[in-house]
């Protein structure tokens, strides 16, 4: 099929603050043979877009086109006949017209050509704008409990910043399996969002001291494992609530990078320390089939439910204030692009 010679993409020219996010136009990607072309109808906000912009993360060359998660309709299949011929292709079912929601880097355009290992079919019982909400975080929820900690029935884990998209999910899984939740958020408001989705215990961090809430509600034996996306400033105090043999999940970065320390500091508790990426659980055709299948089955079954917190206009502006509400800690659940109808 013939595609636009041109499409509408968010990106920056250099890293730096909110004001280096720019619409324009570029060039019709490179399609390769093992590519799958989507139309994007969706894109979701997540920090990691931060992360780039800010140049935390190194991108491979600048312009760069921002985002990696979005869902969209499917408008040509690979040509290649290795591709077509895997076992996981044919599983999945794809076919033009098909909706889709895809995890892959630079991706926040009207149209993308991207490896079909990242794209994953979209059920009926879920929408484009529900998928494009959720395959990060909710992959992420769901990979990390898994393989990160693997949560069981019984267990006490602490969810730092509890009220924000990932937090919800967290709770929500953990619910689902079991688990005890303490949550730590900053408003009241956010702290009944969390219970309302599965958090048992709320913490409000600017008033109360998380370590000593911790102690007080495991009876001084800490947390079976915590889950931090907040990073410097929480970090030191998740080896003062954690328990002995314990395990720590460092999420993300929200308040600035961890700083370097000593492997010595894990064992006064014999402590499990991680960094893992969500990226690394769906490496392989196989991965990436096997928790998609789960993530949308999580979601059709009702056990993850997604909040949209809000839609922002595909301009640069738009994405601007995307980034700006979602770093300044006052949105709850999931921040969406409107791109294309």
């Amino acid at each position: 099929m013939s595609f636009p010679s041109t499409v509408e993409a968010i990106a920056i020219s250099k890293p730096g603050d909110f004001d280096v996010i720019e619409k324009t136009t570029l060039p019709f990607p490179k399609v390769n043979a093992g590519d799958i072309v989507v139309k994007v109808e969706y894109a979701g906000v997540n920090f990691i877009d931060t992360y780039y912009r800010k140049g935390f993360y190194p991108l491979k060359e600048l312009p760069a086109v921002l985002g990696k998660e979005t869902a969209g309709t499917i408008v040509a299949l690979p040509s290649d006949e290795s591709t077509v011929n895997h076992s996981v292709f044919k599983q999945r079912n794809y076919a033009v017209g098909g909706r889709v929601a895809v995890d892959f880097l630079g991706t926040h355009a009207t149209y993308i050509s991207v490896p079909w290992k990242n794209v994953y079919p979209v059920p009926a019982s879920v929408s484009n704008l529900t998928a494009a909400a959720s395959l990060v975080q909710a992959i992420t929820a769901v990979t990390f409990f898994e393989e990160s900690y693997h949560v069981k029935k019984g267990d006490i884990i602490l969810v730092h910043t509890v009220a924000g998209g990932l937090g919800l999910l967290f709770a929500q899984l953990a619910r689902h399996i079991g688990a005890t939740v303490i949550g730590t958020t900053s408003t009241k408001e956010k702290a009944e969002i969390a219970k309302a989705n599965g958090a048992d215990h709320v913490i409000l961090y600017p008033v109360e001291d998380t370590v000593q809430r911790v102690l007080e509600i495991t009876n001084g034996e800490g947390v079976h494992a915590v889950f931090d996306g907040v990073g410097k400033d929480t970090f030191d105090d998740n080896f003062k609530l954690i328990r002995r043999k314990g395990t720590i999940v460092s999420v993300g970065n929200a308040s600035g990078a961890v700083a370097p320390f000593p492997p010595l500091k894990l064992i006064e508790k014999n402590v499990k320390l991680l960094r893992p990426t969500m990226n690394n659980y769906v490496y392989t055709p196989e991965e990436a089939h096997y928790y998609g299948t789960k993530l949308f089955d999580l979601i059709s079954r009702g056990i993850l439910k997604i909040h949209v917190f809000k839609e922002y206009p595909f301009t640069a502006e738009g994405v601007q204030q995307a980034q700006r509400d979602l770093t300044g800690g006052k949105t709850t659940g999931k921040l969406v692009i409107k791109v294309s109808d």
